[in-house]
């Protein structure tokens, strides 16, 4: 009987979803609530990134520079991620908690910028009976402004509060099945907001919006449910001063990698995320493919991220120098913006999708290890968890904003001068501009090796990893983040 049990119990650890990622501390059913938090994250990037960007330009006829706007001021206030872990680090409440008040109040402030936002797009777009001056302007940069604050928030104080109850064996799992869960929510919401509104008008749109809201916080709510334990804190043990910024920020960068590791968070981010806007584009208008087409760009990319996150939670795992790891996916990337570059002469579409699907792969194995390593990081003193989470956060998201922005500047300033002839006969053609983003692409993938080294040099391999059971090396669908 016992030996079936344990038989059993094998079984299920090897094929049900995410069971390896499970530990003592946090149980397989908690672990699961608590992923919530990212589908919740998802769905609220996919409506101010995707839905929201396409119906103000499209069906409310808002100025493109008025909506570039708009969508960067979520990308502006990213860099606060770091004083907001600092904050949960630090956070005193009479119940003890640290982070649970930080998804709480995120949650607020994320479902706050939902609800009010058809109403200020509407207003925005000057469909209304009575026209103040900015009025729209004012309203829609506030909504954008608390949901991205609330989408932050969430997103800082969820991770902080993962690593505080993984243990060191099942983080690399942990780590993927919260990517994971990011994905599954930017997909199912993409696809269910996308059919509800098909049929557009702004009830519909209110309707829409407002739902997300009501459900992000929903997610939310059953996410934080007794997660974190409640650890009664004396009157004078609240009284006491909390531990400064400055110094917390001193503590977590005096080791000498923290602040290397953020540099090449945020070189290696803009160099993987300048084709963002630009891949799709570059099918259509320079291998000729049709809309269709370019539309599987998206699922080839996911492909190959779905394998650099299956091939970082194995070695991740079997205790892997996590740096080693983002350094091969940064010579992925490589390779896959080489390939992209040599499609169009060749105009062969098949090494086009290889190029991308290559790009996720690296960008997704990047990714993983790096966030890995900024959840081991060393941390004394006043720093903790939340801060250097909360770094790695504003890192990659400043990042990626500012490479979407060069990416298409770039590519219209490059291409420009080209098709005027200003570059010389040679470079005369549609496609100089493209080359000109992915061959700088490659420039700062070097870059980001350079500047990768002295950590790869410098972490070494865990000590675990002799002792480490080989059961944990075995791919499952924990090994699959966002």
């Amino acid at each position: 009987m016992i030996l079936r049990a344990a038989h059993l119990k094998q079984l299920t650890t090897r094929f049900l979803p995410f069971a390896d990622a499970a530990s003592e501390g946090l149980p397989l059913g908690q672990l699961l609530r608590l992923s919530l938090f990212q589908v919740s994250v998802g769905m609220a990037s996919v409506m101010l990134l995707g839905t929201l960007n396409r119906v103000m330009i499209v069906e409310l006829s808002v100025v493109a520079i008025i909506v570039a706007a708009m969508i960067a001021l979520p990308v502006l206030i990213a860099p606060f991620r770091t004083l907001l872990g600092f904050r949960s680090d630090t956070h005193r409440s009479a119940l003890g908690w640290k982070r649970i008040p930080y998804l709480w109040f995120g949650s607020l402030w994320q479902m706050g910028g939902l609800a009010v936002m058809p109403f200020a797009l509407l207003v925005l777009s000057g469909d209304t009976v009575h026209h103040v001056p900015f009025a729209g302007e004012v309203l829609a940069a506030m909504a954008f402004l608390m949901t991205g604050l609330g989408l932050h928030m969430t997103q800082t104080a969820g991770l902080a509060l993962a690593t505080d109850r993984a243990d060191d064996e099942t983080r690399p799992r942990v780590v993927a099945l919260l990517y994971v869960m990011f994905l599954v929510g930017m997909g199912l919401s993409s696809v269910i907001i996308g059919w509800l509104l098909r049929d557009f008008t702004p009830l519909r749109l209110i309707r829409v919006v407002q739902g997300a809201a009501v459900v992000g916080i929903a997610l939310n709510m059953i996410a934080l449910w007794k997660q974190e334990k409640v650890r009664p804190m004396t009157r004078a043990e609240r009284q006491t001063p909390r531990p400064r910024f400055r110094d917390a920020w001193a503590d977590l960068v005096s080791g000498g990698q923290a602040g290397r590791l953020l540099a090449v968070v945020f070189v290696g981010t803009i160099a993987f995320n300048m084709q963002d806007v630009l891949l799709e584009p570059y099918g259509g208008e320079i291998l000729g493919l049709s809309v269709s087409s370019t539309t599987l760009l998206t699922a080839a990319w996911s492909v190959g991220a779905l394998a650099g996150f299956a091939l970082a939670g194995r070695k991740l795992a079997m205790g892997s120098n996590p740096m080693r790891l983002a350094a091969l996916g940064l010579l992925a990337g490589i390779l896959a913006f080489s390939i992209v570059v040599f499609s169009a002469p060749m105009g062969s579409p098949a090494l086009f999708f290889a190029g991308a699907t290559l790009i996720g792969f690296g960008g997704g194995l990047f990714s993983v290890s790096t966030l890995t390593a900024a959840m081991t990081l060393p941390t004394r003193g006043a720093a903790g968890n939340g801060l250097a989470l909360g770094a790695w956060g504003a890192a990659q998201a400043t990042g990626a904003g500012l490479a979407i922005a060069l990416g298409g500047g770039l590519r219209d300033w490059i291409g420009s001068l080209a098709i005027h002839g200003q570059l010389g006969a040679a470079l005369n053609a549609p496609a100089t501009g493209y080359s000109f983003v992915y061959h700088t692409e490659i420039g700062l993938l070097f870059v980001t090796l350079a500047a990768l080294g002295p950590l790869v040099r410098s972490a070494g391999r865990p000590a675990t990893t002799q002792t480490q059971h080989p059961q944990s090396a075995r791919i499952g669908l924990a090994d699959f983040p966002t």
